[in-house]
């Protein structure tokens, strides 16, 4: 029974913890956050535009340094 009542408790918890964790976040902040993965590919960005409809803020991912990457030991 004592197992029980810790589980119970336990799931309590959780779900406070997240409550807490999610409590100053708003609809806005939550879909951007959604978007994140794709923001670096801007082809998949421009996919999941179409698909969704929504706005993903993509980034260009920087290109390598000249004399950087192919160094011969």
């Amino acid at each position: 029974m004592i197992e029980v009542f810790l589980n119970v408790l336990g799931v309590a918890g959780l779900w406070l913890a997240v409550e807490y964790c999610l409590k100053h976040q708003t609809a806005e902040s939550l879909e951007d956050a959604s978007l994140i993965p794709f923001a670096d590919d801007p082809e998949v960005a421009r996919r999941v535009e179409v698909a969704t409809g929504k706005t993903v803020k993509a980034v260009v991912p920087e290109g390598a340094n000249p004399g950087w990457g192919n160094l011969d030991i």
